[in-house]
């Protein structure tokens, strides 16, 4: 097993993973507190020569490593779901400090990561190959499985220890090796997450992080993409960088596994337990801000329970969120949402809860708002808010909450409320969504099922056999008998 990996001290430099080995360039860029607005600490900032080692690293770790026995690979990630456990405290801290989330939040991602971990490690054995019959009598045949090589993933920072784990754990268990870009936003949070698999004995270069300033990205990424050595790729972020990101493969014919933006729908009908809607629409909406994927951004209440179901939301909403204004990543968000929030009251819209127009202790936080009435022509009824907002818009039909739900570019995820099973499931069929959860909230995403969306949202599938299926290829043997 390897040796355990020092925290960096307190403000210091953050450096980046290579073949095994922490690299401290001279280049930096400071990383800024969205809570205060200071400098927190600088972080190694990646050049192209640096993205170049280390794929030559993974591409020389990748000859040994695709031969490694299941059980290898399985006890070096149950080795770091215990160091997760126990650098618990330190993991979540990084995380807060860098995102500015709350503590329920970093603790949620890290032992949703170290559940991955655990998840993982049991599946290792599920990748078999076959052999079919073929036409031929006297002709036999196997087809393999095998992994693709160097991949590329690509995480961003609003749930970086399940984001960033799931983006490098399917791959390697799978036999390739992979270079982790990181999101500048938490790096110390990213340096946290790949010393656990390295402090876990990964060898060197199975696993490599960069992370750099933004003004790089465009170059780095590309020549990533580029370079013949990298296989595959994995994305999850905005649909706006995923279009970049599906573009470049594309020119470079690469296959590439997309989950991006979200525009959730949650159906709430008049036979629906009003209360757990509620609850769950509040917390569907409002964990981390809204600054989920599948955070609920549509909330679609059958009239017949609109007045008592809109009581019951403001009233969990206050419950839950109604202390300190939480934290934006940036002043951006809060510009945002508070323009989507406006125009939406100019045509017509009534605010339920909160004030878009309040000013908080600093940019970058925002209460929750709530908003009802909303209709298609407000900005906010095709606009992914990614914040602290929501709407409700009002049907009567199955048929128009059917089209509301699906009158969107996105189609992560969604939720359907209601104690007719029947009902639930046929919502479920029609709604164009990766996912849909009926009585319980659209944020959902656990490593035993499989996690993807439909439409602009992306395409492949992380999570469960299938996210370990994404990182093998098939290789047909003949033979004569």
């Amino acid at each position: 097993m390897g040796e355990p990996i020092s925290p960096p001290a307190q403000g210091s430099s953050v450096p980046f993973f290579i073949n095994g080995k922490e690299v401290h360039p001279e280049k930096r860029f400071n990383v800024v507190s969205p809570v205060t607005g200071n400098v927190v600490h600088e972080a190694a900032s990646a050049t192209e020569a640096d993205a170049r080692a280390a794929v030559d690293a993974a591409a020389e770790a990748f000859k040994s490593w695709k031969k490694t026995l299941p059980r290898t690979r399985r006890d070096i990630f149950l080795k770091a779901a215990e160091i997760m456990s126990r650098r618990k405290e330190e993991l979540s801290r990084y995380m807060m400090e860098e995102t500015g989330c709350s503590v329920q939040w970093a603790e949620f991602n890290v032992n949703t990561a170290r559940e991955f971990l655990l998840d993982v490690a049991g599946r290792l054995v599920a990748l078999d190959g076959s052999m079919p019959t073929t036409a031929d009598p006297n002709t036999g045949a196997m087809v393999l499985r095998e992994p693709y090589g160097v991949v590329l993933t690509i995480a961003p920072w609003n749930a970086p220890y399940i984001l960033g784990i799931r983006s490098v754990l399917f791959p390697i268990a799978a036999g390739n090796t992979a270079i982790l870009k990181g999101s500048e936003l938490c790096p110390r949070t990213m340096w946290g997450l790949c010393s656990v698999l390295h402090e876990a004995g990964l060898p060197a270069g199975v696993l490599s992080l960069l992370f750099h300033e933004p003004a790089n990205a465009p170059a780095i990424t590309q020549q990533l993409i580029a370079d013949p050595r990298i296989k595959k790729i994995n994305f999850t972020g905005s649909t706006l960088v995923g279009r970049i990101v599906g573009r470049l493969a594309g020119e470079n014919l690469k296959p590439v596994l997309l989950e991006l933006g979200g525009k959730a729908p949650a159906i709430v009908w008049e036979d629906a337990d009003l209360d757990r809607a509620a609850k769950q629409c509040a917390l569907g909406a409002l964990l981390n801000a809204g600054q989920i994927c599948m955070s609920t951004e549509r909330i679609i209440v059958h009239r017949n329970v609109r007045g008592e179901f809109e009581k019951k939301l403001v009233a969990a909403v206050d419950d839950i969120f109604g202390g300190e204004a939480p934290v934006l990543i940036n002043s951006a968000g809060v510009a945002k949402n508070k323009k989507l929030i406006a125009d939406a009251l100019d045509k017509g819209a009534s605010l339920l809860y909160g004030d878009a127009a309040a000013q908080e202790s600093s940019p970058t936080r925002m209460r929750p708002v709530v908003i009802s009435g909303a209709t298609a022509e407000m900005d906010i009824y095709k606009t992914e808010s990614f914040g602290p907002t929501v709407a409700l818009y009002e049907i009567e039909t199955e048929e128009e909450a059917l089209r509301i739900a699906n009158d969107t570019e996105y189609g992560l995820t969604a939720a359907v409320f209601t104690e007719d099973l029947r009902r639930g499931l046929r919502f479920a069929r029609e709604i164009e969504t990766g996912a849909v959860h009926v009585n319980s909230m659209t944020v959902h995403d656990e490593s035993a099922l499989p996690h993807g969306g439909a439409k602009a949202s992306g395409y492949g599938r992380f999570n469960a056999a299938h996210g370990l299926e994404e990182w093998v290829r098939t290789k047909t043997v003949t033979y004569q008998f």
